[in-house]
């Protein structure tokens, strides 16, 4: 019977507990390993996710914009078919988006939960943003202007460029780009200068109070429909509208095209004016009367001058 020293056991089995934490390590590794690899090929994936859904994103939306240009109803009303596309491209990058975290492993039902528990508070903090957003749709909908429609919004005076979800962008006669938010332009008074084919100029006059008030309607009347852009009908109205201080005040109705309203209504000022010198019509301006007080007496009533001053 032979028996094995004490040192050769100790030996052995610390190279048994030495290979068994090796082949633990090597699982470790090993599994980490894989989980960066499948991380990696997840990320890749997302990554191409992502790309093809900004790729997709513009196809759709260009799609979108050119079939829905060729309809009539949009072909009229260019302000439906970039609202639409932007709706399109925005829907189409939710989408991505979702299959891209969805990719990652985010389980997107819990995200949607959080989401509608974190609604109010959103709705509440971004309130603003989302007035705008409905009252965006609301124009779209009522369509009480176009792009390419001359507007007033509280003054503003401006053309329609573009209207997208959250603003209304115009240019001014100076070429000032104008951006107001949707929900202030749905609040205030709207008024569509060219939402009409014809439009009403409108040209006020002043005579003095000697002159022939039927031969100045007549005179400007005349000059109204000489003018190569005031329309035939309706027709050519002239009449007195004031009696001014040192005045007689003489309105010019006439009505054109929606587009020539700036340029006649000038022309008419120029002509008008020019066609009452000619006729030598007293056009008065401003009279202004010095007084000096030094020469002016004081009026008494007659109380005070059928009463006798008592010493």
């Amino acid at each position: 019977m032979s028996i094995q020293p004490p040192a050769t056991d100790t030996l052995s089995s610390t190279v048994q507990a030495l290979d068994g934490r090796l082949s633990t390590d090597a699982v470790v590794i090993a599994k980490a390993i894989d989980m960066l690899g499948d991380f990696a090929v997840n990320l890749t994936v997302a990554a191409i996710i992502f790309v093809v859904t900004l790729i997709a994103a513009k196809w759709a939306s260009s799609a979108t914009r050119k079939i829905l240009s060729r309809t009539r109803s949009v072909q009229r009303d260019p302000t439906v078919l970039g609202f639409l596309v932007q709706i399109v491209r925005v829907i189409v990058i939710l989408i991505g988006m979702i299959a891209v975290l969805q990719r990652l492993g985010v389980q997107t039902t819990s995200i949607i939960a959080v989401l509608g528990g974190a609604s109010l508070a959103v709705g509440l903090a971004l309130q603003g943003t989302l007035s705008n957003v409905a009252a965006g749709v609301m124009l779209l909908i009522l369509r009480p202007y176009r792009v390419g429609d001359v507007i007033d919004l509280n003054g503003v005076v401006g053309s329609v460029q573009k209207l997208t979800l959250f603003t209304t962008e115009m240019s001014n006669g100076n070429n000032n780009k104008i951006i107001v938010p949707n929900s202030k332009v749905l609040a205030d008074v709207i008024i569509n200068l060219s939402g009409q084919r014809t439009r009403r100029v409108e040209v006020k006059f002043t005579v003095g109070y000697g002159e022939d008030l039927n031969r100045v309607r007549q005179v400007l009347e005349d000059c109204a429909k000489a003018h190569f852009r005031v329309l035939k009908d309706p027709e050519v109205w002239t009449g007195v509208t004031g009696l001014l201080d040192s005045s007689v005040q003489v309105t010019l109705h006439c009505w054109v095209r929606s587009e020539d309203h700036f340029q006649t209504t000038a022309d008419l000022t120029q002509s008008g004016k020019e066609a009452l010198d000619k006729a030598e019509i007293e056009i008065p301006f401003p009279h202004q009367v010095s007084l000096n007080y030094g020469q002016v007496g004081v009026l008494r009533t007659d109380s005070e001058t059928a009463a006798p001053q008592k010493d």
